[in-house]
């Protein structure tokens, strides 16, 4: 039965403002690697991934679109005909999830109906918790509460994570779930079993 897997092919599209960290996240996700001063993308990057879930091999077509600016305008040729699309933004700056909420709003518009959209706030490593003396529960550096993402992603139908890219925290999990709302894909999200390139 493992002999005739069938892939299916993913095209994928990453969008958020500059130094989110889309392609750190990337990058964890294809060579499991951190590079710490990377140098913002130009244009757009293209990276490919294979992950082989339980009864089929997954290609993921990665389009890893620049934050900046002045290359707003050429991320609709990316995210035309997208399957998926990677919403980042920074969990210690709300400004960023406020461009991460417009993107999602553009994408609804004009982009593939069917398109899965997943909402992801990285850079959870730089949130430290704390309690203060009334027993209170806090987190210094987070500007953006997880409640208030997660209510947001659930009033707008979108898939929710929060990640590391640079420990590896729930990136995978990203992908994987992608992965498995892939129609005709019959995939659970534990099933995932390997990784190649």
């Amino acid at each position: 039965m493992s002999s005739n897997l069938k892939t299916v092919n993913v095209k994928l599209v990453l969008l958020g403002e500059t130094t989110t960290g889309k392609s750190s996240l990337v990058l964890r996700f294809v060579n499991n690697d951190f590079q710490e001063n990377k140098e913002s993308t130009i244009g757009a990057a293209f990276l490919t991934q294979k992950c082989r879930l339980e009864d089929n091999k997954i290609k993921f077509e990665i389009w890893d679109v620049s934050g900046h600016q002045r290359f707003h305008s050429l991320a609709p040729m990316y995210y035309r005909n997208a399957q998926a699309a990677i919403v980042v933004y920074d969990v210690t700056k709300a400004v960023s999830f406020v461009r991460a909420k417009s993107l999602v709003k553009e994408l609804k518009r004009q982009a593939n109906p069917n398109i899965i959209i997943a909402l992801v706030g990285n850079k959870i490593d730089l949130v430290q918790p704390y309690e203060d003396e009334s027993g209170e529960y806090g987190e210094y550096g987070r500007q953006v509460p997880t409640e208030e993402a997660k209510a947001y992603t659930l009033e707008a139908g979108l898939l929710f994570f929060e990640t590391s890219a640079k420990n590896g925290d729930g990136v995978r999990d990203v992908f994987v779930e992608i992965g498995t709302k892939q129609p005709g894909s019959f995939l659970l999200s534990t099933s995932l079993v390997a990784k190649g390139k």
